[in-house]
């Protein structure tokens, strides 16, 4: 995807030139690219008249904010206490296997992330993966291959 000064232009014009949204236009970027193109930190350094480097001290600072292209479906497997127990390595390396992602991959074809997170709060529901912001409980091998084949059809469809 190529993205465009007008693109970043129009995110940024959607809120008040204050250092205040710094944040919320950078959340915006993340939002509408999977992530904040270099392009879109120099804009906004511009825009609101602040150091580039303190935008890229934001932007690295929060994890639901990447520098690096992200996959059109995030998967986030939760590493917690309760959800290691209940096999969540298990669940990783399954993803491994079916996508050849480690954790901090996007797939070659821009479809998918792998994150691990230290706990979701949702112990009870162990093991927790995420996709897409909708949490799967009690994941299995089975499970997990038919939420990403889901997520496949759902792109072909």
């Amino acid at each position: 995807m190529d993205i465009t000064p007008n693109q970043i232009r129009t995110i940024m014009e959607a809120y008040p030139r204050d250092e205040r949204f710094a944040l919320a236009i950078l959340q915006d970027m993340q939002r509408t690219f999977q992530y904040i193109p270099r392009s879109g930190l120099m804009a906004l350094a511009e825009y609101l008249g602040r150091p580039e480097a303190s935008l890229y001290a934001m932007a690295t600072f929060y994890k639901a904010l990447s520098l690096k292209p992200k996959g059109k479906h995030i998967i986030k497997c939760c590493d917690g206490t309760a959800c290691h127990i209940r096999g969540s390595l298990t669940i990783v390396d399954g993803v491994k296997r079916l996508l050849g992602l480690a954790p901090g991959e996007t797939s070659e074809d821009g479809l998918f992330s792998l994150e691990t997170v230290n706990c979701m709060g949702a112990c009870a529901l162990a093991p927790v993966v995420v996709v897409d912001d909708v949490y799967h409980s009690k994941v299995t091998l089975d499970k997990l291959k038919a939420i990403l084949e889901e997520c496949v059809e759902e792109d072909e469809g």
